[in-house]
């Protein structure tokens, strides 16, 4: 069995956006939750500075053999520069992905 949920916000002056997706599967005795957020945000900016900070990234492992699980989740937050029609755009995002594996869930 498989359910999944899927989400597309924006904001009402179209600055920001929320897609967010959530999967859940019951195959062969594991149970898989899988979550997926992707959150951008756009602002105006008078220039492009020359120094761009790097992007962040978190990973998390875990695996619990006494309860048969794991887990997995892994952030990336950034900001890229863009241009249009000679204006500057900073684009600031921020993804996730959590997984989460469970056996003997039917």
């Amino acid at each position: 069995m498989r359910d999944l949920v899927y989400k597309n916000l924006t904001s009402q002056d179209r600055k920001r956006r929320v897609i967010s997706s959530s999967e859940v599967i019951n195959k062969e005795g594991v149970r898989s939750v899988i979550r997926r957020h992707f959150v951008y945000m756009v602002r105006e900016v008078p220039e492009i500075p020359n120094i761009n900070p790097a992007p962040y990234i978190y990973v998390l492992k875990e695996r619990n053999s006494k309860e048969q699980k794991e887990k997995f989740f892994c952030k990336i937050k950034g900001d890229i520069y863009a241009v249009n029609s000679g204006r500057f755009f900073r684009v600031t995002f921020l993804h996730s992905l959590n997984i989460l594996l469970a056996a003997g869930a039917g």
